[in-house]
């Protein structure tokens, strides 16, 4: 049974360093270890053995799901889904015996992003908002909003959506009906 603390539901067997902020809310599960200065939103629910490094952010309504690591220099937005064992990068060079915490490479996720299930997310980039990231893949550069993006490396594929569903050729939303129309690189909602 979870206990509560400052509002939260922490599992008894998470760690949740002195220094650490967790909005009301939150829901921490099994074996999850959240370091000082991290701060997790209202509403969030951090899964199974989930890791949340030094200084990271995340966003309030962010579910991030089992066995998912989030290393320092990352910062999520709101209502974002990690889907299980996502991995997140903070350093494009590292090796063992040299020390490298000064160049963490910061690692961006906007508001409303969907990162799948074993995808790998090599820092230094952005996700941009409500765009989706198949699972299995590995993103090595920004994602533009809405973009819908996967394989190895993750390429742009289509279109999603504000509520997740994949785009037709129209740029309409069959699930919703939301229209959108091209913006540079991206699309905005609204009339095409």
């Amino acid at each position: 049974m979870a206990s509560k603390i400052r509002s939260a539901s922490v599992h008894p067997t998470a760690v949740i360093d002195e220094g650490a902020r967790l909005g009301a809310g939150a829901r921490i599960w099994h074996f999850c270890h959240v370091m000082p200065e991290a701060r997790v939103g209202a509403r969030c629910i951090l899964g199974q053995n989930v890791f949340v490094g030094r200084a990271v952010s995340i966003g309030e309504g962010t579910k991030i799901q089992n066995n998912v690591s989030v290393y320092e220099g990352v910062r999520i937005g709101r209502r974002c889904f990690v889907g299980p064992s996502a991995v997140f990068t903070n350093v494009k060079t590292p090796r063992a015996e040299v020390e490298r915490k000064s160049a963490y490479a910061p690692t961006v996720v906007r508001d409303g992003a969907t990162i799948g299930a074993n995808a790998t997310i090599v820092c230094g980039v952005t996700i941009g908002r409500y765009a989706v990231v198949g699972a299995g893949s590995v993103v090595t550069a920004d994602v533009p909003e809405h973009s819908l993006v996967f394989g190895v490396p993750a390429r742009p594929r289509g279109w999603a959506c504000r509520c997740g569903a994949v785009l037709d050729a129209g740029l309409r939303c069959r699930e919703c009906k939301r229209r959108y129309r091209r913006r540079g690189a991206s699309i905005a909602e609204g009339r095409s």
